[in-house]
């Protein structure tokens, strides 16, 4: 259960960064509303990921599934530049969420 916690606080991690670029400073509500609600998901599904995972693999795989799901997300939809470096290391930090799971005890 703490590990499906985990995944969806990185989603909601997601969210959280989509709704700060898309707030363009503040200046807009509703994103900022979104980033808000979006934040506090992430931060306290993840704070229960942690009572069942050690804090360095919660955290670790938390900003990885935020940092690779948000450079997806801005590829996809947001038109950002997908070279074969950027798609390479976001590559490398899913295997890396994906070791950390494997090597998880419990």
């Amino acid at each position: 259960m703490a590990w499906l916690l985990l995944v969806v606080a990185g989603f909601f991690e997601v969210g959280f960064a989509l709704g700060l670029k898309l707030s363009q400073g503040f200046t807009r509500p509703w994103p900022v509303v979104g980033m808000v609600v979006s934040g506090a998901m992430s931060f306290s599904l993840l704070a229960w990921a942690m009572r069942g995972l050690p804090v360095g693999t919660a955290y670790a795989v938390w900003t990885g599934i935020g940092a690779a799901g948000t450079v997806a997300f801005g590829i996809v939809f947001l038109g950002e530049p997908a070279g074969l470096l950027r798609v390479g290391a976001i590559a490398l930090i899913l295997a890396g969420v994906v070791v950390l799971r494997l090597t998880e005890v419990g």
